[in-house]
């Protein structure tokens, strides 16, 4: 799945080419994404100008005079600027035209994206409203997470994966977040100490700055909005490396599932 900083790669690839361009033509070949696209889509967006673009969380907004739309790149999407002549393909369901002759094209093999229109107060939407902080701002610190984390008994990977409670972190880098920690993904969030907290906040806002920078993670589904791949997933330092040998103290890496999600960790580094 698209995680964070993919969805941030895409949002500052697609940002230059579509900025203050109005739209000519939405195109809608299969309207049934996780939820029914809008059908009067066209209407509300066409001969309209898109002032900004932004991220809340995984999800991409852009917003119009009458409103914002929200994208999301579900399990397996990706959102690339294309020419508006270019061929369509099979997974290919969602363009938006604008006058500059580019178009944004959603492809979504699962089609477990979206496509929505929020109107005016976007952020009072179910899908936005009870959002956490974001992991790279400054409402995200150890003290916040401690907080938060007191009594609570469930482990500290679903704990970081709550979107109510910081958003954005998925499985890939929280793994490798935990791992950089010296955190063990079994542990209770409620039995972790302010000190650990602090270097936990620490190493989120590096793993996903760099990442960023980086053009994100390669995964199988997911390529730049220029088509390329990213370029992070050579520096995974335990995601995916399940029976490998640990990169700091060499043992092997073990995996286990949490909340049907794959976990890989060292014993020996992680406690």
């Amino acid at each position: 799945m698209p995680e964070l900083p993919e969805v941030e790669t895409t949002l500052r690839g697609i940002s230059p080419h579509i900025k203050h361009q109005s739209v000519t033509q939405v195109i809608i070949r299969q309207p049934k994404l996780r939820w029914p696209i809008p059908s009067d889509l066209a209407e509300r967006l066409e001969q309209q100008e898109l002032k900004s673009l932004s991220r809340r969380a995984k999800y991409l907004l852009l917003h119009f005079d009458t409103g914002t739309l929200l994208i999301h790149l579900g399990m397996s999407g990706s959102l690339r600027v294309v020419a508006d002549s270019t061929p369509a393909a099979k997974h290919d369901h969602v363009d938006i035209a604008f006058a500059n002759h580019k178009a944004i094209r959603l492809t979504d093999p699962r089609r477990f994206g979206s496509v929505l229109w929020l109107g005016k107060d976007p952020f009072k939407h179910s899908l936005l409203s009870k959002l956490g902080p974001e992991p790279l701002s400054d409402n995200l610190t150890g003290e916040y997470l401690y907080a938060k984390s007191r009594d609570k008994k469930v482990n500290i990977k679903q704990f970081l994966m709550n979107q109510s409670i910081v958003t954005g972190i998925g499985n890939i880098y929280c793994t490798e977040v935990l791992f950089f920690a010296g955190i063990r993904p079994t542990r209770a969030a409620g039995n972790i100490a302010l000190k650990r907290y602090q270097m936990l906040v620490t190493h989120i806002k590096r793993i996903l700055q760099t990442a960023i920078e980086q053009g994100g993670t390669t995964l199988r589904d997911f390529v730049g909005s220029d088509g390329k791949p990213g370029y992070f997933k050579q520096e995974l330092s335990v995601y995916g490396r399940s029976g490998l040998p640990c990169r700091q103290c060499k043992q092997t890496l073990i995996e286990i599932k949490q909340a049907n999600r794959t976990t890989v960790y060292c014993q020996r580094c992680q406690t």
